[in-house]
């Protein structure tokens, strides 16, 4: 799959079909989508595009809300579905204003030569969300492209939908939440130099910056890690760390039975239980006395 950033390096295609939205985790709904997408691509000849936005329309905005895949893992789940093209439009002042005509017009048609269009079905788009499916048929009809709704995928008779996967992910209710999206959560990034507190207290840990804003997930979890290779059990903290005065909101995690400098390595952190919230203790002593407690309590989960 090949990334196109911004417009400027939008080049005229000769043809494509096209789907637009965030696909934040790329969830069920979407790998229904994206799959028919390619579908259709395959049956007309002309390359898969997928178009979204940077940042989301929603943070624009000033509605930010925690992305449920770092960009890396994004590329990835939607590299594997077939796509051919991800374009990404950094959606700023002036892209805002765009209206509905004016994008299906400048983009759509004259970039894109879009042949087909498919879209969720509470997609809206344009400037004061003006766009929507209807007004996409009426200009298929004067333009020569097909548009089709795609339907909400249920699961357990809910609507696969980004905003109940970060309810489940809030709510420790790690099962419904990966059947949701289709694959298990986990949030990814490389071992970092951290104040090295943990030591000081015989809990070393491992830290993975978090590069998103707002976490879908907080406090204390039992985890798996997949590091060098290798799968390791342990307990971790994401969160801001209020005890020592955090700004940042930080993963770390305390491996059972591992003693190894893994400073730069990539690695994959999966949520299997939630075990409590995150708090501020009064000392050290109290924290270190918490952190015996729920890692014992992570290890009687994974025995």
């Amino acid at each position: 799959m090949n990334i196109i950033r911004g417009l400027h390096n939008l080049t005229k295609h000769s043809g494509s079909v096209v789907t637009i939205g965030n696909f934040d985790g790329v969830h069920i709904g979407h790998q229904h989508m994206i799959k028919r997408l390619v579908e259709k691509s395959k049956a007309l000849g002309l390359p898969s595009v997928l178009i979204s936005f940077s940042p989301t329309p929603q943070s624009f905005f000033g509605h930010q809300q925690a992305a449920l895949s770092n960009f890396k893992q994004k590329h990835q789940l939607l590299a594997a579905l077939g796509l051919d093209f991800h374009l990404i439009i950094k959606f700023d002042q002036a892209f805002s204003k765009l209206s509905a005509n004016e994008f299906i017009q400048r983009i759509l048609l004259d970039k894109l030569n879009m042949k087909f269009c498919l879209i969720g079905d509470d997609f809206r788009f344009g400037a004061r969300r003006t766009g929507d499916f209807t007004l996409l048929k009426e200009r298929g009809m004067l333009a020569g492209f097909e548009v089709e709704n795609t339907h909400s995928v249920l699961c357990d008779d809910c609507r696969a939908s980004s905003s109940t996967i970060r309810k489940l992910l809030s709510q420790g209710d790690f099962k419904s939440a990966n059947k949701m999206l289709g694959y298990e959560f986990s949030i990814a990034g490389k071992v970092a130099h951290g104040k090295q507190l943990g030591r000081t207290i015989n809990f070393p840990t491992i830290n993975i910056p978090i590069k998103r804003k707002i976490s879908p997930v907080l406090g204390v979890f039992a985890v798996q890690v997949a590091i060098i290779g290798k799968i390791f059990n342990g307990v971790c903290n994401i969160g801001k760390r209020p005890t020592v005065n955090g700004e940042n909101i930080l993963l770390e995690v305390f491996l059972f039975d591992f003693d190894q400098t893994v400073y730069g390595e990539q690695t994959t952190v999966m949520f299997k239980k939630h075990i409590r919230d995150e708090q501020k203790f009064d000392s050290f002593d109290a924290l270190k006395a918490q952190i015996k407690l729920d890692t014992q309590t992570a290890k009687d989960f994974f025995n």
